[in-house]
């Protein structure tokens, strides 16, 4: 491998580990480590790769430097760099799901899950706030947003995040999108090889068929069901991490009753103390919901690999079929202005989600005084998400 490369490396696992904050401080990371400090791209590269990336579904930290890689070293890098930038966040999350089927009936343990589980709701509450702040921008997106809480909250069923997601693109694109380019679109999906659309919906069909064919008595079942959840969920997450969670969420505990509210609270409160990608979280997921179903360690094991690569699976397949032709594809205007119905839908799932995670942990005082304390504190000051939860820990052992 050229020095170079390894350079590259050194620098994914410099970033790897210092990635706290989100979205907006890995931007901020990526273009220190890949841009000023190396020059692997340029700035106008990075921030290209990173508009390709809000468009994609998926993890948009993950693409943008599976992006650059591409650039850098081709395939085998990119995908030595999603390893590198993945397994580590991935394996603690693994272990904590393991270490927390075993401990979840100490009392102790589950006073520490007392104050950790309302930050983690204030910390959904901020994103939910941020979000609509940038995406509740016209009558239309307040509309979809609306419709998209009274969907979930009703109908409970995983389906309506898809067909909402299509539905809110379809109507905002309609709405928003000037009548032209029909020559450009002909051009650029002439340019599309079918394989690859088919290995990329395929995937989802294949696991998505296995799960409903095989018996549910059968230990291969429950792996395959989950990735077919993870993988789904993969193709239709639009804005990162902070519609994953609420996703998630409505899915795995409202729905299908995979695990407990507090379970996923308490794991989304510690993914939030590591560096990394949120994406990593999806490996506590699968990893619980084994645990949960009977399985053993080696049984946990596997749903934390199942939900970490069904869940990136479909944005890195994305992130590499679609660069060669992404200086075409940005030119569709129709396929922007989908983004905004897209993300308004987005909004309206963290809400609803928001009142279904609110409603087990019910009007206790001191828990809603914690959330609200959260939500304050990443509103109006510099303090980040990690340094709130490890206080909640302290603050556990003290009372």
């Amino acid at each position: 491998m050229a020095k170079r490369q390894w350079l590259f490396i050194r620098n994914v696992i410099f970033f790897t580990f210092t990635s706290f904050g989100g979205a907006q401080a890995h931007l901020a990371l990526l273009l220190k480590y890949f841009v000023k400090n190396s020059h692997f791209v340029t700035e106008d590269e990075l921030l290209e790769l990173n508009a390709l990336s809000q468009v994609l579904p998926g993890p948009a930290s993950t693409q943008t430097l599976v992006g650059i890689a591409y650039k850098v070293g081709k395939l085998k890098l990119a995908l030595l760099t999603f390893l590198i930038w993945m397994l580590p966040s991935a394996a603690i999350m693994t272990f904590a799901a393991i270490s927390y089927s075993m401990l979840d009936q100490k009392e102790k343990f589950m006073e520490v899950l007392e104050f950790i589980q309302p930050i983690a709701l204030g910390i959904v509450a901020y994103a939910a706030v941020n979000l609509a702040k940038k995406i509740m921008a016209s009558q239309v997106s307040v509309f979809l947003a609306i419709g998209s809480v009274i969907a979930t909250l009703v109908l409970r069923n995983a389906y309506v995040f898809p067909l909402a997601i299509l539905i809110g693109g379809m109507i905002s694109s309609a709405v928003e999108t000037p009548r032209e380019e029909t020559e450009l679109r002909v051009k650029l999906f002439s340019n599309i090889n079918p394989k690859k659309l088919f290995y990329f919906i395929g995937v989802l069909l294949i696991f998505a068929l296995l799960g409903a064919l095989i018996n549910t008595t059968s230990p291969f079942s429950l792996p395959i069901r989950l990735f077919e959840n993870f993988y789904r969920n993969g193709i239709f997450v639009f804005g990162g991490g902070q519609v994953l969670v609420p996703l998630m969420f409505t899915e795995f505990v409202q729905m299908k009753h995979y695990l407990h509210a507090s379970g996923f609270l308490s794991g989304y409160a510690l993914q939030q103390t590591l560096p990394g990608p949120t994406f990593s979280f999806t490996s506590y997921l699968g990893a619980l919901t084994m645990k949960n179903f009977g399985y053993g360690m080696s049984g946990q094991v596997l749903g934390g690999l199942v939900g970490v690569i069904g869940i990136n699976l479909p944005g890195l397949i994305l992130i590499l079929f679609i660069v060669p032709f992404w200086d075409q594809l940005k030119k569709i205007s129709r396929i922007k202005h989908s983004l905004s119905g897209i993300n308004a839908v987005s909004v309206g799932f963290i809400v609803a989600a928001f009142l279904l995670m609110l409603l087990p942990m019910g009007f206790n005082w001191l828990s809603l005084a914690i959330m609200l304390a959260t939500f304050l504190l990443l509103n109006y000051t510099k303090i980040s998400p990690p340094l709130i939860v490890l206080a909640g820990i302290l603050l556990s052992f003290v009372l």
